[in-house]
């Protein structure tokens, strides 16, 4: 009878602790459940890009779908795992560009190309012992193209996470082709960029100048304030809800802010990880063939044609003979001084953002006589800026998004937040709105980034809704050249997570993009932070086929 009692009891205790559990979880909101268990799916190979030191950022909560949207599109970006090395880092351990290769794949018909065919390159990467990597999280791109043609594509790069890699590019022109491969950043210097976005949020140091008569002082602003004795001043926008703070000055008050600029860029890496930032040897290097890095590719021939499993999407577009063939919307036309006229005429053109899309703005002053630039007495990077046509009643507008930016000092009333400005605008059928905003928010949190985008995106659900017929365009991100500086704060990796982030936030929107990172990789001119000329004016061929389709028929 004991045994039985003691059994009975044993059981009785399990069941209670089995309900009181259960009702635990009965009690837990609904959306916490899903998440951990979402989590429990998609995390165990891919790095946490949402986890954000909250330490010391204050955001202001946001509604529940927002949370969700944020989630999801986090979870969508995330890059595969690096493991951790031993500290300090090995770099004899570390992805060696000179000791890694990729070799061309085998075509169909016994080693023949055509067009409309997909070619694809397996690359192998090594460390500087020489040894096979074993995973994967390095950081590569790949291009083919054929410099007398003027013709390149970009390719798709998979991860199969073991050290090797694919790059699948689209045959779309006849004659040679040559395969391009680089090393970007080995996957240990992208667990480092992760890192110090993760952890020091405000690495960019920013500052306002406070006056009132005679006294003036000067204090450090950022989205993130570490905690100190010293009050903060919040600058959070009203209608927005973005958030800004700056410490606030001893003797003003915090209403007497008169500017905003950029002061200075920190990081505390170790000499050891400064070495995975190395031009030369690490960053930005390209891969060698084993064999041969060319192919010649054939007429299109009117067979099925050879598809990876592996590629996800097709190119955005290519270039021939130096111009931008889309692949997607409308037929990129080529216009000159008189077509552009012809097509802006009657038009107003709004510009918002970073300094990548004031460069269309110059283009344009540039390309059009008639156009005449008003001084409105602001300054040369700063704005904004405003020009005329009166005789074929075109206006071009630009004015930069409101903080962080990285500027000489800009005024307090000319931080305009996106937002903002969409929701004041008389927009129409005439109007065009053109977006870029990306360069300056890479050494934020992700998801500050991800609230100003769903800022905007509210702004433009509601201008298309009130206003039908806008046009909408945005500018991506784009490629740059690389230094150890210029790495941590702006680095491709970190540009190419935001080009990401931007995309998918404005997907299923009545919105066009201009993909300016496809068009930056694609070509054979060096990269840089502002794409020189050749490709402007493929970036506003572009927009203008956009404003002004070809017709056909």
């Amino acid at each position: 009878m004991r045994t039985i009692f003691f059994r009975t009891l044993k059981f009785g205790i399990m069941f209670l602790y089995v309900m009181v559990f259960a009702l635990i979880l009965f009690r837990l909101p609904m959306d916490i459940l899903q998440l951990e268990v979402y989590r429990s799916i998609i995390m165990p190979r891919v790095s946490p890009h949402h986890i954000v030191n909250h330490r010391f950022c204050t955001f202001q909560p946001r509604s529940p779908q927002d949370a969700l949207d944020e989630r999801h599109i986090l979870d969508s970006i995330a890059w595969p795992e690096t493991p951790l090395l031993p500290s300090p880092v090995s770099f004899e351990q570390t992805t060696d560009p000179a000791h890694s290769t990729f070799t061309i794949l085998p075509g169909r018909k016994g080693g023949q190309w055509h067009v409309g065919d997909e070619l694809e390159v397996m690359i192998q990467t090594f460390d500087f012992q020489g040894r096979p990597k074993k995973s994967g999280g390095d950081f590569l791109t790949a291009r083919l193209h054929n410099r007398k043609l003027e013709a390149g594509v970009a390719g798709q790069v998979v991860d199969h996470l073991n050290g090797s890699y694919s790059a699948v590019f689209s045959l779309l022109w006849e004659g040679d082709a040559d395969v391009e491969v680089t090393l970007v950043h080995p996957g240990e210097a992208v667990t480092i960029l992760n890192r110090l976005n993760r952890e020091q949020p405000d690495r960019s140091y920013y500052k306002s100048l406070y006056r009132s008569g005679s006294l003036s002082e000067t204090t450090i602003c950022n989205v993130c304030l570490r905690p100190t004795q010293q009050p903060v001043c919040n600058h959070t926008d009203l209608r927005t809800g973005e958030p800004w703070f700056c410490y606030k000055p001893k003797n003003l008050s915090c209403d007497t802010r008169i500017n905003h600029f950029k002061l200075a860029f920190e990081h505390n890496l170790t000499a050891k990880e400064e070495k995975l930032f190395k031009s030369g040897v690490n960053l930005k290097v390209s891969i060698q063939a084993t064999g041969p890095s060319n192919l010649a590719v054939l007429p299109e021939d009117g067979q099925l044609k050879v598809k990876s499993s592996s590629v996800t999407s097709l190119p955005s577009g290519y270039y021939y003979q130096g111009v931008w063939r889309a692949l997607g919307g409308p037929t990129v036309s080529q216009f000159n001084t008189s077509a552009i006229t012809q097509c802006l005429k009657g038009k107003a053109v709004h510009m918002y953002g970073d300094s990548t899309v004031r460069q269309w703005f110059e283009f344009l002053n540039a390309a059009l006589p008639g156009l005449k630039e008003f001084d409105l007495h602001t300054q040369r990077h700063v704005g904004p800026f405003m020009s005329l046509d009166n005789e074929n009643n075109i206006l071009v507008r630009y004015r930069c998004h409101g903080p962080p930016i990285y500027w000489p000092p800009t005024p307090t009333r000319e931080l305009r937040y996106i937002a903002n400005e969409l929701d004041d605008l008389n927009a129409g059928p005439n109007t065009v709105v053109v977006l870029s905003i990306w360069a300056h928010f890479t050494t934020c949190p992700m998801d500050f980034y991800i609230r100003r985008l769903q800022s905007i995106r509210r702004a433009v659900v509601q201008l298309l809704d009130t206003n039908p017929g806008t046009l909408v365009i945005i500018r991506t991100a784009n490629s740059r050249a690389l230094t150890l500086q210029l790495s941590l704060i702006n680095s491709d990796w970190l540009s190419l997570q935001f080009d990401k982030v931007l995309k998918a936030m404005f997907k299923g929107l009545k919105v066009h993009l201009i993909d300016a990172w496809e068009m930056t990789l694609a070509h054979h001119l060096p990269h840089d932070l502002h794409p020189p000329p050749p490709i402007i004016k493929n970036m506003v061929n572009s927009l203008l086929s956009y404003v002004c389709p070809q017709k056909h028929g």
